[in-house]
């Protein structure tokens, strides 16, 4: 009797270390992916720059193998919790969508800019 009653406690404890799983929608299309990086990089594109040194990048995207899928870049006048909020989902959504359909990558590593330029008042990639 004492072994069934250590078992079943061993077994709610258990359960109460559980972790929450955070919920994303099952059912992910690249139309929903595209429509949030449009919305991400239209975010960006309404702040400018003045010169060079004030541009940053984030990783963006969730290659299959892990890692980030590129970088954008932005002017550091973007209120930059936002922006890491809106990537983060963008992020998650695409890490959950690549689980959907079993995608593969080349496993590549996509390494962040090393030179950012403000052109035009638009940070951007110089290779």
């Amino acid at each position: 009797m004492k072994i069934i009653i250590r078992v079943l406690m061993l077994a709610l404890l258990l359960q109460s270390f559980q972790c929450e799983d955070d919920v994303l929608p099952t059912n992910i299309t690249p139309e929903q992916l595209d429509a949030k990086k449009t919305e991400i990089t239209d975010y960006i594109n309404s702040f400018s720059c003045v010169n060079s040194s004030g541009c940053n990048s984030i990783a963006f995207g969730a290659k299959p193998c892990g890692g980030p899928r590129e970088y954008l870049v932005f002017s550091n006048d973007i209120d930059l919790p936002v922006l890491q909020q809106m990537v983060n989902e963008y992020n998650n959504l695409d890490d959950a969508y690549n689980i959907q359909i079993s995608a593969v990558s080349d496993c590549a590593i996509v390494n962040p800019p090393t030179n950012i330029g403000c052109v035009d008042g638009v940070c951007t990639i110089i290779d």
